[in-house]
């Protein structure tokens, strides 16, 4: 087996691997964008969600409350889950509950997000790196036919199409890895216009929730 044919096995196994990437990570961007989706209050959702959570906590009616996070329209969403934390955790302070309530949005949701998110930085670094390493071994061979044609009084220009499918590999590399860059930048977004949604929707029910369980609004002891 030569090495021209090698080369050519290696620039096939880099298409394979490529399109692997592109694959990957375009199942991890759109698992990532639903999961998010799946985590996150619209706004109106969150003002009737929310209406209804006062309404039972001013009644100090709290299994009300745990029902309705835990039934199918809220299980899955951060900010139902946060509150049955809390209704977990009614005889911490109110400034530990805070701090429990954030650690637990950055430890179970955050950290999964930001896992997921990692995958897909991995793959844009990837894909370049792929479509480099398949012009390089194109470029070698098609140097190795250089020294071979000329030694032999052949047309070098004749390996022009050889170098044109190596340089090619690194546009299919560019060509994956920029649509996963803009992915992860909109996820971004989501997952900052996460987090701060959870943060003040959390924060009214705490103010709710701390008035209906000290009855005077102060911080339980």
């Amino acid at each position: 087996m030569d090495t021209s044919q090698l080369f050519e096995w290696g620039a096939d196994l880099i298409y394979i691997l490529l399109a692997l990437v592109a694959l990957f990570g375009g199942f991890t961007a759109i698992l990532l964008w639903r999961r998010i989706g799946e985590k996150q209050f619209s706004e109106a959702a969150a003002e009737d969600f929310l209406t209804s959570v006062d309404e039972n906590l001013q009644k100090r009616d709290f299994d009300a409350i745990g029902e309705m996070c835990d039934s199918p329209p809220y299980w899955s969403k951060a900010v139902p889950q946060l509150i049955l934390v809390a209704l977990q955790k009614k005889e911490q302070s109110m400034a530990r509950l805070r701090r429990s309530l954030a650690e637990t949005f950055e430890r179970d949701v955050l950290a999964d997000l930001e896992y997921r998110m990692s995958w897909i930085g991995t793959y844009v670094k990837i894909a370049p790196m792929l479509g480099l390493l398949g012009t390089v071994l194109g470029m070698i061979s098609a140097f190795q036919q250089l020294g071979l044609k000329q030694s032999a009084g052949g047309n070098a220009t004749e390996l022009a199409d050889a170098i044109g499918v190596a340089l090619f590999t690194t546009a299919i590399g560019l060509a994956v890895a920029i649509p996963l860059v803009m992915a992860a930048a909109w996820i971004s977004v989501r997952i900052g216009r996460l987090q701060d949604s959870v943060q003040h929707w959390i924060g009214e029910f705490l103010d709710d929730y701390e008035v209906a369980v000290t009855g005077d609004g102060r911080s339980a002891s």
